[in-house]
């Protein structure tokens, strides 16, 4: 495992000077470096030195995919152990409200996002609106988002 840098991680609450909320992919990447260093470097270099959030259904999607994937007890313990490093940002009333009008906008104006299949992807993205910081993703349902800055790894 790619393994998180203890105390790399602070709390963020409308902070957005430099922060950052990671999508899934881009957590998968740094916390799996072994498949593809190359991949988990490049999103470290897009974050290096700023404090970074997640979404708790980003936590919620890698337990999943460690399940599915049939990981063993040891090596989910050693998931459970680098998400432990994240700042996760659970859901309150703000947030069920900006991610209900995420929807209901991206639906009207015809955008991926507005779809059933993205909601925890619109959770991720009201996320980063919420606390007015940079999403960093490589997933396009995202570039369309009216007021979501994106960061992507280049390539």
């Amino acid at each position: 495992m790619g393994c998180l840098p203890r105390g790399a991680f602070r709390t963020v609450r409308h902070a957005g000077d430099r922060a950052v909320v990671a999508d899934t992919m881009a957590i998968s990447a740094i916390v799996n470096a072994d498949r593809d260093p190359a991949v988990a470097a490049a999103y470290r270099a897009l974050i290096a030195g700023r404090p970074v959030v997640v979404s708790f259904v980003t936590v919620t999607e890698m337990r999943y995919g460690a399940l599915k994937a049939g990981w063993g007890q040891l090596r989910r313990r050693a998931l459970d152990r680098d998400l432990a490093r994240l700042v996760v940002v659970q859901p309150d009333d703000e947030m069920m409200q900006r991610c209900a009008a995420l929807r209901d906008e991206c639906e009207k104006a015809g955008l991926a996002l507005g779809q059933k299949v993205h909601e925890a992807d619109r959770w991720i993205a009201a996320t980063a609106l919420v606390l007015g910081v940079d999403l960093v993703s490589q997933d396009a349902v995202f570039r369309t988002v009216p007021g979501l800055s994106v960061l992507s790894r280049p390539g």
